[in-house]
């Protein structure tokens, strides 16, 4: 039986030390990616490892899952192979014996609100980039590929997968890219 500790990050270069600090760990699984999915290394890697008795230790609900589909299907995951998930912000433990109705009404009521906390920030977001772009201060992401090198490729009678392997891109990309300059071609025309 062994305590494992499950970490959670949104992106590489925040700092994981916070959440679990001064507690110990017979092993610990940390991913730094979104938890909007469960398609997760660390997390995937965990799953594999987990035996009966284990105790799988979480900062907290939203580390584990950013919606409730996800945080109930892994509970029941764990909890289905005998291992017990405790969060410590939460103060909460799922596992082990039967959960109870109320064990059961908690985390949903939890998974929820990391679920709705998410569905804020994404707001915010759009919201954000809509008045910026009013403003003329938000441009959108900056292109990865130089288009007037793949219309000049192509002009050139470069094939469309020699355009994608000489510029490093994929060839739906030069798919695309020609389909707009079509489109465009033909706006133009009288």
């Amino acid at each position: 039986m062994q305590t494992i500790a499950y970490v959670r990050v949104s992106t590489a270069d925040q700092n994981t030390e916070r959440q679990l600090d001064g507690l110990a760990f017979d092993r610990t699984f940390t991913d730094k990616c979104s938890g909007s999915t469960t398609n997760r290394p660390a997390l995937k890697q965990l799953k594999e490892h987990v035996r009966e008795g284990d105790t799988v230790v979480v900062h907290s609900i939203d580390r584990m899952a950013r919606n409730l589909e996800d945080l109930l299907e892994l509970i029941n995951y764990f909890n289905d192979k005998g291992v017990q998930i405790r969060f410590i912000k939460e103060n909460m433990t799922f596992g082990g014996a039967e959960a109870s109705p109320m064990q059961k009404l908690i985390l949903s009521v939890m998974g929820s609100v990391a679920e709705f906390e998410r569905a804020i920030i994404l707001e915010r977001q759009r919201e954000g980039i809509a008045q910026a772009k009013k403003r003329g201060v938000y441009k959108g992401r900056r292109p990865t590929v130089d288009r007037e090198q793949v219309l000049e490729l192509h002009r050139q009678r470069v094939a469309k997968a020699q355009i994608a392997k000489r510029l490093g891109i994929g060839r739906a990309t030069v798919y695309r890219i020609l389909d707009e300059q079509s489109k465009e071609a033909n706006v133009e025309a009288p």
